[in-house]
């Protein structure tokens, strides 16, 4: 491996602006990157890993501004370059993976279609060299049908898919250097585990440079040759990766190290006359006519508790919250709210039955709109279903702002784009809220958020349940937000329920051979575990880990 110096960046200060006055988000950073190691950073929501990520590449976001420091790549000033000369080397010699590939995919043009635009436009293939080069990229990703897969559009095809065909879009010009952006947030811990292997062989393939943006210190140990520390924009700490597990030197880094404590006391049984909040009751459906994605599915959500949903991604959970939404009217079965069947359709819904079941949405960036500000968008349901106008309506917004811990004075007058992914997510969080509802589907609420604004959210969501008997239904592929929070677990495959029951039965052997599937693939604090794991199932590649999968 090459110890030569690709990146080096001196003393970066940038700012943002808001209300008129530029704030600092960087303060001072430096940073090295050899070519063939990958870099980790990680730190809570709004330390400026992302913003640090960006401006690897000589970006910014709009708002944002480098008031000081240099920023070098192979030599080359980039801060002294034009916008034309940093555009030759974007997507070419540096390339960036985003957290979401939904949103960042064109969902006009075919997959393939898009791999080909930049090796294009930088003249490193033709068309037909590319879409070769890029089906073969495909076939180390392990994509099925890896000749076919690029000709469908984005919407065709799962996330974890997307996202990797994301990471071979990156790849496409062989860049020297690429940033990694939150890439496996989103996806449940089967998926995360091929797309991580496939990363991970890439790099080592090519001896490409990354940055490994996340907050998941579980798959920073798996991926990082050395983890660098930020809070509010400071450094903290860096050192290689081993010795920053075994022993990391300041409080913070210790406080990372120790999350994930918070866990819901069990609670009593249910009463045997109690009728459920929300009951799922025998549902089969699917898109249009196409086969049956969900296949007699039942389960109860009472009054006060958490119901866990887990499974891989396109096991159908993303597919009852949408039949219980009524977006999905089932081909059988009924959605039941306090023991009532509901209107399949939601155009059919009366006002209040729409109030009381509402849903925080797994990818803020596409759930919330970019150009409208975050008092009008808590503030509308506010309005529509509660009916506060002017005065009242501001004031509860900023009641609900400061439920999420979200400084009114300061976010009011924001928009999306000028907040972190976790701060997003909690305004989706505040605009459920904004209805009262009596039944909220949690779709991944936490799955954006670093593991200590997660605690936090976990335990509001978990005070508001105490406080409001809310009942919530959570859709999430990650088993430690399960162990927290949930009163029942409930397992989906393949549009079926394979295994169901209160919290501390699943969790105990024996386990269905799929729930064991789940709670092996969860990564752990061993910078080895990735690797162990895949000869465990019988992969002699890295990037092999698709093969491996349990039917």
């Amino acid at each position: 491996m090459s110890s030569e110096l690709l990146l080096r960046i001196r003393d970066l200060h940038i700012e943002g602006r808001a209300d008129e006055q530029w704030l600092p988000i960087i303060n001072g950073v430096d940073l090295d990157l050899q070519r063939g190691r990958v870099l980790g950073l990680i730190g809570e929501s709004g330390a400026g890993k992302s913003t640090l990520g960006l401006a690897a590449m000589g970006f910014t976001r709009d708002g944002c501004r480098i008031s000081g420091g240099s920023i070098e790549f192979d030599g080359t000033d980039l801060l002294a370059l034009s916008k034309l000369q940093r555009r030759a080397l974007l997507g070419k010699r540096i390339a960036y993976v985003a957290q979401s590939a939904a949103a960042s995919f064109n969902p006009a043009h075919k997959i393939l279609n898009q791999h080909t635009e930049a090796p294009v436009y930088h003249g490193v293939m033709s068309k037909t060299e590319s879409q070769g080069d890029g089906m073969e990229l495909y076939r180390k990703l392990r994509l099925p049908d890896p000749d076919n897969i690029g000709f469908r559009y984005p919407h065709q095809v799962s996330g974890g898919q997307l996202q990797r065909a994301m990471t071979a879009m990156a790849m496409s010009c062989r860049p020297d250097l690429i940033i990694f952006d939150e890439p496996t947030t989103a996806l449940d811990v089967t998926t995360q585990i091929e797309v991580l292997a496939a990363i991970r062989d890439i790099v080592e393939q090519f001896g490409t440079a990354a940055i490994y943006i996340t907050h998941d210190l579980a798959v920073v140990a798996q991926m990082a040759d050395d983890i660098k520390v930020l809070l509010r924009g400071d450094e903290v700490e860096q050192a290689d990766t081993r010795s920053m597990l075994a022993n990391p030197r300041e409080e913070y880094t210790k406080s990372l190290w120790a999350v994930c404590s918070f866990q819901r006391p069990l609670k009593a049984d249910v009463a045997q006359d109690s009728v459920p909040v929300v009951s799922v009751a025998g549902v089969t459906a699917a898109y249009n006519k196409s086969a049956d994605v969900l296949h007699d599915v039942s389960f109860d959500v009472h009054r006060g508790r958490t119901v866990a949903v887990v499974g891989e991604s396109g096991s159908g959970k993303s597919t009852v919250a949408r039949c219980i939404m009524g977006l999905l009217p089932p081909k059988q079965g009924a959605v039941l709210y306090n023991g009532e069947a509901l209107p399949a359709s939601y155009k059919k819904r009366t006002k209040e039955q729409l109030r009381c079941v509402q849903m925080i949405y797994q990818m803020a960036d596409t759930a919330l709109n970019p150009r409208v500000r975050i008092k009008d968008i808590i503030g509308r349901p506010v309005e529509f279903y509660r009916g506060l106008k002017g005065k009242q309506r501001d004031d509860r917004v900023a009641e609900l702002l400061e439920q999420i811990e979200l400084d009114p004075s300061q976010y009011m007058q924001r928009r999306p784009t000028e907040l972190s992914g976790g701060q997003k997510q909690r305004i989706g969080i505040a605009r459920a809220l904004a209805a009262e509802p009596e039944f909220i589907i949690c779709d991944e609420v936490t799955s954006a958020l670093d593991q200590l604004v997660a605690e936090g959210i976990l335990r509001l969501l978990a005070r508001l349940q105490d406080e409001l008997n809310i009942a919530y239904m959570f859709i999430t592929h990650d088993l430690a937000t399960v162990r927290a929070i949930a009163d029942e677990v409930v397992v989906m495959k393949e549009g079926r329920v394979v295994e169901a029951g209160p919290k501390e039965e699943m969790f105990t052997p024996p386990h269905h051979p799929y729930t064991d599937l789940l709670l092996s693939s969860v990564p752990e604090m061993d910078p080895d575990w990735l690797t162990k794991l895949l000869a465990e199932r019988g992969v002699d590649n890295i990037g092999d880990a698709a093969v491996a999968r349990m039917n």
